[in-house]
């Protein structure tokens, strides 16, 4: 292996997708070349795109939902989530009052365009709400106070505050101007996403044809309980033109239902998040998502305090993607894909190894058996943090 902090370098290793052996050259933060390598390339080291979360509500200690977080605050994040094999995500906004959030998404976005390091990290906005259900149980984490119906205007506010950034807006379509609120986002260039609903089949559909082409987080944002012939579950398995992310920490979807979604769906028509917040990246404790107050125990899983239910998720994107490959029992490459190519692809970005493209990549090296035992992140061609040693 050759790797040096100067703005050049190369690096030889099996490649994450195609699982064959290559070359990879780059210079001034740039990829240059991804060769075939017909020489000798060490046996147990891995090249892979790096992470791509679109679902990041915050990490490190870090709440992207407060108003006093500062742009050290911000970079703090994005660079232990960087070490961690992340170089991009959605910065993601939860409900709130329709005023205050839309002021939040622009102080967010002038502070990242202040700093040309969080404008590389931070690739585009989530909006998860206001748009969503504010019945019991399909309303999550999310205050059903705040709830508003969208209507089109709202998406040209929206768009008014970002830009020409990319945005993933995750809404309900039950709301009556969703169709038309939809086409709207469409046209302007957002990526529409369904989720914390209860709705038809019919009303998914007429959201499909609107423009709507994912599914937040299935399997949450609705009730524990459900009703066994017909639920909202079965309805958005049952309807095509739809990807949908999973939060593949064990909890949020169990193993055999990560299966089985999996089976119906294929593949291609999913994508991992790990709904990132706070807490992620650190011990167990209290710690808050917005105005909520959220405790965090020995099994690192984040809950409204006195209750059983989820807000968030502590885990990594990259103990996400080997958590997902332990519950589908398949190699992690592949699940890799699922954290890094795919996303960026559900929202129209470049996510993979190629010339002309960022120096970021990650290292992995494996054992005899395959098993990844570390990761090290590259950024702009330079190592982003030490090798991260990857639990059993």
């Amino acid at each position: 292996m050759s790797i040096r902090r100067e703005s050049r370098g190369e690096l030889r290793a099996w490649h994450q997708a195609t699982r064959e052996p290559v070359c990879v050259r780059w210079a001034r933060g740039r990829i240059t070349a991804v060769e075939p390598c017909s020489g000798a390339v060490p046996e147990r080291r891995w090249i892979a795109p790096p992470l791509f979360d679109v679902q990041i509500n915050g990490f490190g200690g870090v709440d992207f939902q407060r108003d006093a977080m500062s742009p050290g605050d911000l970079l703090r994040a994005a660079r232990q989530l960087r070490a961690a094999g992340c170089t991009r995500f959605f910065l993601t906004l939860m409900t709130d009052a329709w005023p205050r959030l839309l002021a939040r998404l622009e102080r967010v976005r002038r502070l990242r365009a202040r700093h040309p390091e969080l404008r590389q990290a931070i690739a585009g906005w989530h909006l998860e709400g206001p748009f969503l259900s504010p019945e019991p149980g399909f309303c999550g984490a999310h205050d059903p106070r705040a709830m508003i119906p969208i209507r089109a205007e709202h998406v040209r506010h929206i768009r008014a505050v970002t830009g020409a950034d990319p945005v993933l807006l995750t809404l309900s379509p039950t709301w009556a101007g969703a169709p038309a609120a939809i086409a709207v986002a469409v046209r302007l260039g957002m990526r529409v996403s369904l989720g914390h609903t209860d709705a038809s089949q019919a009303c998914l559909r007429r959201a499909v044809r609107a423009g709507a082409t994912g599914v937040t987080h299935l399997g949450n944002g609705c009730p524990a309980v459900l009703d066994r012939a017909d639920n909202i579950l079965w309805r958005v398995l049952d309807t095509p033109g739809l990807i949908a992310s999973l939060i593949p920490d064990r909890v949020h979807v169990s193993p055999p239902l990560f299966r089985l979604i999996h089976r119906v769906l294929g593949a291609e028509a999913i994508y991992y998040t790990s709904d990132a917040m706070a807490a992620a990246g650190l011990p167990p404790g209290t710690y808050t998502l917005g105005r909520l107050t959220l405790e965090v125990g020995p099994d690192r899983v984040v809950r409204l305090p006195g209750t059983r239910n989820l807000a968030g998720s502590a885990v990594s994107p990259l103990q996400a993607v080997f958590r997902a490959a332990a519950m589908r029992r398949c190699a992690w490459q592949e699940a890799w894909s699922r954290l890094a190519q795919a996303p960026a692809r559900f929202v129209g970005l470049p996510g993979g190894l190629e010339a002309g493209g960022p120096a970021d990549f990650c290292v992995l090296d494996v054992d005899a058996r395959q098993k990844a035992v570390t990761v090290q992140t590259f950024w702009s061609g330079r190592p982003a943090g030490p090798p991260v040693r990857l639990k059993p």
